[in-house]
């Protein structure tokens, strides 16, 4: 992928987002995800089962994460044949729609905005948005600590491991990791109805962001360093707890903010009406209060900035590799 289409892609991203009312690929693989869920039950009716299901979810898998990537390679191979600006065009918007820095920060702000004005229902409903956790027993400080989490969460999920996949891979690899992540968050729950049929996504999902997870850490880290940060904290929480938390990758960037800020994040949550304990990261820190999601968002951008640079920096050595140039061979 040429470096000057991440930057372009990028800049986009920065500047105007994710607009509503523009048609995005993620809408379009949860609609199809919809679909296969709803065949794979009239499939099965009579015949429920774990083994049943686990092969249902597999064959769920490899049908919207092959379809996503297959459709994405026609789109730049229809596209370079006809003109390469054309091209040009597909490749930047593909690379746009797969990250998500601007829809984050401004989805985190709009719960802000509305905390600063007292108006917790409306936060509530904000915060719904962006968390699958119920909303509604929160108080002020769990909505904070939930805004906090979400971005750091969404720093490794939306942003570092998409543009891992996207240096290593390009736009197809991008977007089979974007089918993976979005199997995930609407199949990958352990309960009742997920637990055997969305098993195979959830997997696929910890595996993929096994590397992007510890990657965004350290860049978060490295971000607490630039912004006056407690980067010592940082770090040592997230090599100490990191992976106190049920996934094996959410709680690296979570353990990473809540050293750098000095805060705990964590405990126990509601989903869909079941309360699930989570460990507490950092426990012992303060509180949250506006400031720290401010300062959260700031470590978020400055750590996004240091992701696509080496993205970037990866992306030439392989345009170098594969031209065979002496210096990378050291000949």
């Amino acid at each position: 992928m040429p470096p000057l289409v991440t930057i372009f892609a990028f800049a986009c991203d920065w500047l105007i987002g994710d607009p509503q009312s523009w048609p995005h690929p993620v809408r379009y693989i949860g609609k199809a995800i919809d679909l296969c869920e709803a065949l794979a039950r009239r499939a099965l009716k009579g015949r429920e089962g774990p083994n049943a299901f686990l092969l249902a979810g597999a064959v769920m898998y490899i049908l919207v994460v092959g379809l996503s990537a297959l459709l994405v390679y026609f789109l730049l191979w229809l596209s370079g044949s006809l003109a390469f600006v054309l091209w040009i065009l597909v490749a930047t918007y593909l690379i746009f729609a797969s990250i998500c820095l601007r829809d984050l920060l401004n989805h985190t702000f709009k719960v802000e905005e509305r905390l600063l004005a007292s108006d917790m229902e409306g936060a509530k409903g904000r915060l719904s948005w962006i968390v699958g956790r119920d909303t509604a027993p929160l108080d002020e400080k769990a909505i904070r600590r939930a805004e906090i989490e979400t971005l750091a969460e969404n720093f490794s999920d939306g942003l570092v491991a998409p543009l891992f996949s996207l240096a290593i891979g390009g736009p197809v690899l991008a977007w089979a990791y974007k089918a993976t992540n979005t199997l995930d968050s609407m199949v990958g729950y352990r309960n009742e109805r997920f637990l055997y049929l969305g098993r195979v996504s959830a997997r696929a999902d910890d595996a993929l962001n096994f590397i992007p997870a510890r990657l965004a850490a350290l860049l978060l880290v490295m971000a607490a360093k630039l912004l006056g940060h407690d980067h010592k904290g940082s770090f040592s929480v997230w090599r100490r707890e990191g992976s106190h938390h049920s996934s094996p990758n959410s709680g690296q960037t979570e353990a990473a903010v809540a050293g750098a800020l000095g805060i705990f994040l964590g405990g126990t949550y509601q989903y869909q009406g079941v309360v699930y304990p989570k460990p507490k990261l950092n426990d012992g820190g303060r509180e949250t209060d506006h400031g720290d999601v401010l300062a959260t968002q700031d470590m978020v951008k400055v750590g996004t900035v240091l992701a696509v640079m080496l993205a970037i920096a990866v992306e030439i050595l392989i345009i170098v590799g594969t031209c065979g140039h002496p210096f990378l061979w050291g000949i």
